[in-house]
């Protein structure tokens, strides 16, 4: 599946951008007004919950039905995290499952902290970013064609180039310094947390062959969910990360509304079996798990 000969080059584009990125959220934080404060908040909230909810839980692993209107919401509120387009965020987070923390992963958090938090995504890897490739892995996104459309890349800066205009004309150049840089920043990293942090540090519902995925809560906290990641591992395709009654999932608090109000249907729950609900981790297999513990 993946080309074994690949011989990975720096990117240096996406380290100047990067380099850019960080220094403007560092003179935002020059900038304070309330104004500013609360366009940060609302972006990060809005840019989060589409990746968590719309590139994550809905697009990728299909945990749950949506109509098309509100599948295209969620996809336009991820593309505003600008973290490539939902056509490559898709492909290299179903490579991740695959291959997780083993050489076929693109984050191996087995190569360290820093590898899986930041530097895998200053190589250029034939082996994951080859065209064909991420085509062959995200087939059902290519095929709607608003999603390709918010894929193009001129599509997803010119978004920005115009919620900063927004920003700035309705609340001050403030407002759009900590809507824009400091607001993409701080999900990058909250983000990046989830390939880093939750393989590395936190707890164990299950013991997954090959697998590092922990469950670290203040991850949980920050990425709306997306920090119960030994329980998403385990169970790929629930709708529902947070399996014990601690483990708070804001994501999956959003889920569960759009479906009393009907808007979602045939959302995948896993449950943990009351055997599973003790402070000792258990060994099992994923498709064991998927299948006891599934429910509509």
């Amino acid at each position: 599946m993946f080309a074994k000969d690949a011989k990975p080059v720096i990117d240096w584009t996406t380290i100047t951008l990067m380099t850019i990125f960080h220094v403007l959220a560092a003179y935002a934080l020059t900038m304070f007004t309330m104004s500013a404060l609360i366009s940060f908040l609302v972006m990060y909230a809005v840019s989060v919950l589409g990746i968590t909810m719309g590139f994550h839980r809905l697009h990728c692993h299909r945990s749950f039905k949506a109509p098309v209107w509100l599948g295209r919401v969620l996809a336009f509120m991820g593309t505003l995290a600008l973290q490539g387009s939902i056509k490559e965020w898709v492909a290299l987070h179903r490579m991740h499952h695959i291959g997780s923390d083993t050489p076929d992963d693109p984050h191996n958090a087995s190569r360290g902290f820093m590898h899986s938090h930041l530097y895998w995504m200053f190589v250029k890897d034939t082996k994951f970013d080859d065209l064909k490739l991420q085509n062959r892995f995200s087939r059902d996104i290519i095929s709607d064609p608003f999603l390709r459309f918010i894929s193009e890349p001129i599509v997803m800066i010119g978004l920005q180039v115009v919620l900063g205009l927004l920003l700035w004309a309705l609340f001050g150049v403030e407002a759009m310094m900590w809507g824009i840089w400091l607001r993409l920043v701080a999900v990058y990293h909250v983000t990046w947390l989830v390939n880093s942090a939750s393989h590395m540090f936190g707890y164990r519902n299950f013991i997954l062959k090959d697998d590092r995925a922990t469950n670290c809560w203040w991850v949980g906290l920050l990425a709306f969910g997306e920090g119960w990641h030994n329980n998403h591992h385990a169970v790929a395709d629930s709708a529902r990360h947070g399996l014990k009654w601690w483990e708070f999932d804001i994501t999956w608090q959003f889920i569960k509304i759009f479906r009393v109000l009907g808007v979602v249907t045939d959302v995948k729950v896993a449950q943990l079996p009351e055997a599973e609900i003790t402070s000792e981790p258990k060994v099992a297999d994923r498709q064991v798990i998927r299948s006891a513990s599934m429910r509509a």
